[in-house]
């Protein structure tokens, strides 16, 4: 089958690989028909590196239909039209049951300290083989993937795999009173798809806050309060705070991460430490390793005294730090973490198949063949061409064409 694999720091190809295989008695294989190109992918097109391999297959946004499963799964079946959550949860442990699947205590990577694997990511994470491809393992077939109906579009459902159920948490974690404020800061897909969750469930004022015009185009279309970061500069938190009564928005969304703009020395140690060979590198960052915070600390000065900062923009940093005076003086609540996919789908699902309240149909800017993943990466970063949301659509391959590897 062909994928997309991780080849060197900004290095993308589309390369042959062997087809999936069941595994467990509890594994699926999918076709994959869409699959997105996230904002968090691209962490592993520039930061990240030293935790990947050349090969690795990347992607973790992907739905597609059942070609095949094990033969101890109960209920999937072949031919079901299904989503597959970034998160590899088993949905039974303890952490499962409390709807914390980006905890999954049956998949997480104790060798590195962290939480559930994820599809596509980097060691930190399992290493597990990603959904930018034309087939996809898939474990825990009766318990992971979510089955979805015929009928509509793709684009209908393929965004419960990552963008809806992290915008979704990070709206909810915002915990922004009925009829209160919100900031969101970077208009990307999942600040994008922020805003508009925070103004279905009540937010009575959304503000979006990003430098890329197309972007703060988009946003002001649904609605959103937006502010130009690069034309208010030093003097954004003054403006936020002049519509806000004076005090700053009731809670405000980090929705950019790790690579924000602005933190020129942290961007340089992040770039040397990449030239360094994978296992210093590797080491460096997970004992002394920064992230550019502008951000954050933007989150952190922007919201009102009492009022809640939710993050939802990836952090890798083991050294970063944080202006714990500020937060303590202000009395600042903090929410985050990878988004426990599963948790949400009941909530979400609803949203979905009752109309299409949340624009989720014309929501990507972009439809390419997986060929095509190269350029998208390096357009994507670049903020180049509209560029907001990318989905691929593997289809080389007929449908329907998947062969057993034991065959």
């Amino acid at each position: 089958m062909k994928a997309v694999t991780w080849q060197g720091r900004r290095k993308i190809e589309v390369t042959t690989v062997p087809d999936p295989q069941v595994i467990d008695p509890t594994d699926a294989v999918i076709e994959v028909t869409t699959t997105g190109l996230c904002g968090s992918d691209l962490h592993l097109y520039e930061v990240l590196g030293p935790f990947l391999e050349a090969g690795d297959i990347l992607g973790h946004e992907p739905m597609g239909v059942v070609a095949e499963v094990g033969p101890g799964a109960r209920d999937l079946k072949v031919g079901d039209r299904v989503v597959v959550p970034f998160n590899v949860s088993c949905g039974t442990c303890f952490m499962c049951e409390r709807g914390l699947h980006s905890q999954c205590e049956t998949t997480q990577v104790r060798e590195h300290g962290s939480g559930a694997s994820l599809f596509g990511y980097t060691k930190l994470y399992g290493q597990v083989p990603g959904g930018q491809a034309e087939y996809l393992r898939v474990p825990f077939a009766d318990t992971l993937p979510i089955r979805v109906p015929e009928g509509p579009p793709d684009e209908r459902f393929v965004y419960l795999s990552d963008v809806l159920p992290t915008a979704w948490q990070a709206v909810v974690y915002a915990d922004v009173p009925p009829g209160g404020s919100i900031a969101v800061l970077g208009l990307g897909p999942i600040g994008d798809m922020c805003t508009r969750i925070a103004a279905r469930r009540g937010a009575g004022q959304v503000i979006g806050v990003d430098l890329v015009p197309e972007r703060l185009a988009r946003a002001a279309g649904h609605g959103v309060q937006v502010f130009d970061l690069s034309e208010y500069g030093d003097q954004l938190v003054d403006a936020v705070r002049g519509v806000t009564g004076g005090r700053g928005p009731d809670a405000v969304i980090d929705a950019v991460g790790m690579e924000a703009h602005g933190s020129v020395g942290v961007r340089a140690a992040q770039t040397a430490t990449g030239l360094l060979p994978d296992a210093l590198a590797a080491a460096l960052m997970k004992k002394a390793g920064v992230d550019c915070l502008g951000a954050l600390y933007l989150a952190i000065d922007l919201v009102r005294r009492g009022g809640t900062v939710s993050i939802s923009g990836v952090y890798g940093g083991a050294a970063d730090p944080l202006p714990l005076l500020t937060m303590f003086d202000k009395q600042i609540q903090l929410r985050m973490g990878q988004a426990n996919v599963r948790r949400w789908v009941d909530d979400l699902l609803p949203l979905l198949t009752d109309g299409d309240p949340l624009g989720v149909e014309g929501f990507a800017t972009h439809h390419l063949p997986l060929e095509d993943a190269p350029r998208a990466y390096a357009d994507f970063q670049k903020k180049r061409d509209s560029m907001v949301k990318v989905l691929f659509h593997p289809g080389d391959r007929p449908a329907g064409t998947f062969i057993r590897p034991d065959v």
